[in-house]
């Protein structure tokens, strides 16, 4: 990357730069006039010069050649009187005022769009190297500092960049005009001018050297708190499972108390350098005013120059202090772009064309897989390979075992061009696997490693991300706005960035082996199941909402469901098992705070944990009478726990029944009624009826049998849930989906929108039942397809962690099928699975491996490229997993030590693999 900032601007922005710089000098001499005319104003008009009596006329704008061109008259002029010159002058200052004014924010709208562009392409250049980068690197950086860098640290570029070539000459020529200006009207006036002035140019830079240092420290302190902080949210497992949470407190607190010092000081130096040059800026006034004044009183200095001479003055500081700034500035970024420059300047970077994108789909590897004496080191030169040579043809399924760092592990992550080779080279389908673009790669090769990370977003999107390369069809739009999208895309190209629309259908499905997104949904069954997820997206489906559109259209069915299982429920042995809700009833099954509202929460103010502190729901309890009954019924709650549990260690079972209260919260509880018990209810504040109400409003009866719970209270909460209803409804905006026999309720899951009620407590088996009760009943009414719909929108979180390990590990398996590869690598994927799990993920894949490929669309395979089975190199950890296998890598010390069919190895007596297997 270029490492001097200019040379990097004057090279993307040259033609820009030109034309602005010559804008500046077009302004310079109507910045000259705007100076000159108040002294003429000052001494014609107002004065007299020129002008024997009132009525008096002098030529106005009287245009003619210079002598050495003919002195030639172009136009005579106006001849005004001194009120009509006064005006006219006036009126000129005024435009020429207008004039500069347009100048300067034509000068700095171009700026800020010119620095705005070159600080995206910036970003973007940082960020294509950085998805180009040797995949070993990454383990040497921190993410939280890489995209500092990329966000942060390169901003104070954008600002500069624009200023780079126009601010020293626009500022530049701003303090030379006015400088000879003053000097044209008073040698030494001027001098003493250009004396301050050389001064603060000479002082002040070398008092801000300090500044430029500590601005450094400044900025690398804080990348390494933000690399900190993010250690400490990547590791926070650790941190509370070692107690180190106050040891990192103190790191952060240490790391802060840096950033303090260096601040601080760069707060003090700031400002003192600040109030010198003021200072130095508000001397020359004071000559002027003296030695002006002086030269005025003698005679040797008119009013109106004396005037102007202050005027230009006034424009003069500005112009020289915004300079001393940009050279501060331009020492200062010129820093901190070499030093991300060298972040981001790494050897052996991927190629730009190897990621280039191709729309076309490149030919299948449908050959050979070969590596000739391959080695490979680590960064600090140990070997982690040396010599590896194998070969397995097309289609072949090949087991490779190894303790771990035997060079299993690495030899996947090579097949998969994860690490670069030291020597040695690798052919797939006899193409040089470093050859190979990643449009070919990245369709033809997948891999699961280890570990598997999501981004925070569907579990549909995470299973289509394998097809996503180029944009597919179009995205299509009105006649606006295709204008504005070209538009935008003529600025991206202008940026230096890649202008693919974002919003086209990227999915390619000729490369899934479907003709369209209608079928879209069977290829996602199919590789689910596969990969043994369809049952998980099943119940996240039954557990997840369906969002406004899909509950649109799946409602009427929702509400069959719900209705047949009613009938299922009545006519069978299972009519104990579920308390539907009923409007007119008391949901025993339910909370009080369910009971109250009779719905489910849409805002965060109605979710249980705010439910007590809510100002509508208790200006309606008040008007009930049931505030004070909810508050006696949380305290009563209170006492009997702790009475009862204070004793207890926290793993005590019993506290498994506390749904309102967990362990760590007793001595709180404790403490809160020895403050409550001796006050009548007015007397406690509001913070602590919340406290106590909010256990009431999560109590149930036949989950907790406290014995707090009686008809008449059952009738009362029942009367304030009508009002609750009413209340709500007449609010702005929907807080609460109430529960209705006749409609879908969007707030709840699609589970409870068929149960419509809640299974009942204490019922051997009953959610058990009840759940397979729930499924023949979508089998019958063939409703699978809504519950896949919701699974399939359910939001994996960051990093996928709102799923189990086992669940992202399946999940990258069907994404990794669902492209239908040449070669599958799996890097110990599957390690956390028990060994019958992995036989029979392994089993499956297997098979898919040697059969052929699920149908392709007309047209999506030649007769050289048919959609057949795929190679597999599958790293395991235990040998009895490979009888399924047509051959075996037996790896050691970096090296394959044996190679062939399990049963070859197998049969011969004195082989590492036979012994592994006894």
């Amino acid at each position: 990357m270029e490492r001097n900032l200019f040379r990097y601007v004057w090279t993307n922005t040259r033609r820009e730069q030109l034309w602005i710089l010559a804008v500046v000098l077009l302004a310079m001499p109507v910045y000259f006039l705007s100076l000159d005319l108040p002294k003429r104003i000052v001494n014609g008009p107002i004065q007299g010069a020129g002008f024997d009596s009132y009525d008096t006329t002098q030529t106005w704008l009287r245009i003619e050649l210079p002598d050495w061109l003919g002195g030639f008259e172009l136009f005579g002029g106006f001849q005004l009187t001194r009120l009509e010159m006064l005006v006219a002058l006036s009126l000129m200052f005024l435009s020429l005022v207008c004039v500069n004014g347009l100048f300067k924010f034509y000068i700095n709208t171009f700026k800020g769009r010119l620095g705005e562009r070159m600080l995206r392409r910036l970003r973007f250049e940082l960020l294509d190297r950085l998805l180009r980068f040797p995949l070993p690197h990454f383990r040497r950086v921190k993410p939280p500092e890489v995209a500092t860098m990329i966000k942060d640290e390169v901003e104070p570029l954008g600002g500069f960049i624009g200023d780079a070539f126009v601010q020293p000459i626009f500022l530049g020529g701003q303090a030379i005009t006015a400088m000879l200006f003053i000097i044209v009207q008073s040698f030494w006036l001027g001098m003493m001018a250009a004396f301050i002035v050389l001064v603060q140019a000479f002082l002040i830079p070398r008092l801000r050297r300090r500044l430029i240092e500590l601005g450094k420290q400044r900025q690398l302190t804080a990348r390494m708190l933000a690399g900190r902080v993010g250690e400490v949210v990547d590791g926070i497992t650790e941190v509370r499972t070692n107690d180190t949470s106050n040891y990192e407190r103190a790191q952060i607190s240490s790391l802060l108390g840096r950033i303090f010092a260096i601040r601080f000081e760069l707060y003090q130096r700031k400002f003192f350098i600040k109030f010198l040059n003021n200072f130095l800026a508000q001397i020359t006034p004071f000559l002027f005013y003296l030695v002006g004044g002086y030269f005025a009183l003698r005679g040797q200095l008119d009013i109106g120059q004396l005037v102007a001479v202050i005027a230009a003055y006034k424009d003069l500081p500005s112009p020289i202090k915004e300079l001393i700034d940009w050279d501060q500035q331009r020492i200062d970024v010129q820093v901190k772009y070499i030093q991300v420059i060298d972040q981001f300047d790494v050897q052996n970077t991927m190629a730009p064309e190897l990621q280039a994108p191709i729309a076309t789909p490149p030919l299948r590897l449908k050959g050979p897989v070969e590596a000739n004496a391959v080695a490979i080191s680590d960064d600090t030169g140990a070997k982690l390979l040396e010599g590896v040579t194998f070969t397995f043809a097309p289609g072949e399924q090949v087991a490779a075992l190894g303790d771990v760092n035997a060079g299993a592990e690495t030899t996947a992550e090579a097949l998969a061009r994860l690490v670069p080779l030291t020597s040695g080279r690798i052919r797939i389908a006899d193409k040089r696997l470093d050859d190979l673009p990643e449009a070919l790669t990245g369709r033809r090769i997948a891999y699961l490693g280890p570990e598997t990370y999501l981004p925070n977003t569907s579990l549909e999107s995470a299973l289509l991300y394998g097809l996503r390369h180029v944009p597919i069809v179009p995205h299509v739009r009105s006649e606006s706005e295709a204008a504005t999208h070209a538009a935008a895309a003529a600025e991206s190209r202008r940026a230096g960035n890649i202008d693919l629309d974002v919003e086209a259908d990227w999915i390619d499905y000729e490369a899934a082996g479907i003709a369209g997104p209608e079928a879209i949904r069977d290829r996602l069954l199919e590789v689910l199941a596969t990969a043994d997820l369809g049952q998980d997206v099943f119940d996240l489906g039954l557990r997840g909402q369906l969002t406004a559109k899909a509950a649109e259209h799946a409602s009427p069915r929702v509400l069959a469901a719900r209705a047949a299982l009613a009938r299922r429920l009545a006519s069978s042995d299972m009519a104990d098992l579920v308390e539907p809700f009923d409007p007119a009833s008391y949901s025993k099954e339910a909370t009080i705070g369910e009971n109250l509202l009779f719905g489910t929460a849409l805002s965060n103010s109605f979710a249980p944990a705010e439910l007590s502190a809510n100002q509508t729901l208790l200006a309606i309890l008040e008007a009930h009478g049931l505030d004070e009954r909810l508050y006696l019924v949380g305290r009563n709650i209170a006492e009997t726990v702790v009475e009862l549990f204070a004793d207890l260690p926290p793993g005590t079972p019993f506290f498994e029944q506390l749904t309102f209260m967990t362990a760590d919260d007793i001595p709180a509880y404790a403490s809160l009624l020895q403050r409550v018990q001796p006050l009548e209810y007015r007397d406690v504040s509001q913070s602590r009826r919340a406290r106590l109400r909010h256990l009431a409003l999560a109590y149930i009866e036949p989950r907790h049998r406290l014995g707090l719970l009686d008809a008449q209270l059952e009738r009362e909460i029942i009367e304030a849930r009508g009002d609750i209803r009413d209340r709500l409804a007449a609010l702005p905006g929907r807080n609460v989906a109430f529960y209705d026999p006749e409609a879908y309720n969007i707030g709840a899951s699609l589970e409870d929108n068929i149960l419509f009620g809640r299974v009942r407590y204490g019922i051997a088996e009953g959610p058990r039942r009840v759940r397979q009760a729930i499924a023949e009943i979508l089998d019958e009414l063939g409703m699978r397809d809504v519950v896949f719909d919701a699974g399939l929108s359910f939001e994996v979180g960051s990093g996928g962690k709102r799923l189990t390990q086992q669940q992202r590990q399946k999940l990258a398996l069907a994404r990794a099928l669902l492209k239908r590869p040449d070669l599958l690598i799996v890097n110990r994927a599957f390690a956390s699975f028990s060994v019958a799990g992995q036989r029979q993920i392994a089993d499956r894949v297997v098979a898919l491996g040697r059969a052929s490929g699920p149908p392709a669309p007309d047209g999506a395979t030649g007769p050289d490229e048919p959609a057949s089975g795929f190679s597999t190199f599958w790293v395991l950890s235990n040998p009895s997993l490979t009888e399924a296998f047509d051959r075996v890598l037996l790896f050691g010390e970096g090296r394959v030590l044996e190679q062939g069919t399990p049963q070859e190895l197998k049969s011969r007596k004195e082989s590492r693999y036979a012994k592994m297997l006894a």
